[in-house]
């Protein structure tokens, strides 16, 4: 495993250094396109629901992004739900940066994994409200979720398999 020492992170010279546990480059760079990505597609989103523009999707069947962007469950307390996605990801990008990646500050470690539990169980809820309530599912939405789901196991994989430094 590998693991780098930075030397000015301690505050006190006597202190030893400060562990890091290295991620591979293949994480770091396949969380920070995911974020990217689930970005990219939450500006479309919010772009659509306040220019009124159709989105890009199919509109027949159980597939219908307008029934399910135009819904009441479109909007959790008010606010529509592509602009959380879109502060969601706002948030999450610089914390799956690589630079992220290697902070020691345990707090980085946190805010990426509470990020990432907070947008699953979100996407659960979203899920539900789209099969159970509306009974239609949403292309851009569906793209979103999946995102979500990635980031959270590679981020749970990752720290399930860091050791304590």
């Amino acid at each position: 495993m590998n693991r780098t020492y930075p030397a000015d992170m301690t505050a006190d010279a006597d202190a030893p250094p400060v562990a890091v546990e290295r991620q591979p480059r293949w994480l770091t760079v396949s969380t920070l396109v995911l974020s990217l990505i689930g970005l990219a597609a939450s500006v479309y989103l919010t772009v659509s629901h306040y220019t009124d523009t159709a989105l890009v999707c199919t509109t027949t069947g159980v597939v219908d992004c307008g029934a399910v962007t135009n819904s009441p469950q479109s909007r959790v307390f008010g606010i529509p739900v592509a602009v959380l996605g879109l502060v969601f990801f706002l948030v999450l990008v610089p914390l799956m940066t690589p630079i992220a990646w290697r902070s020691p500050l345990p707090a980085v470690r946190w805010l990426r994994l509470g990020a990432v539990v907070t947008g699953l169980l979100f996407v659960a809820y979203l899920v539900t409200a789209e099969l159970a309530v509306i009974g239609r599912i949403c292309e851009w939405c569906t793209s979103v979720h999946v995102v979500v789901l990635a980031l959270f196991a590679l981020v749970v994989t990752s720290e399930m398999r860091a050791r304590p430094v």
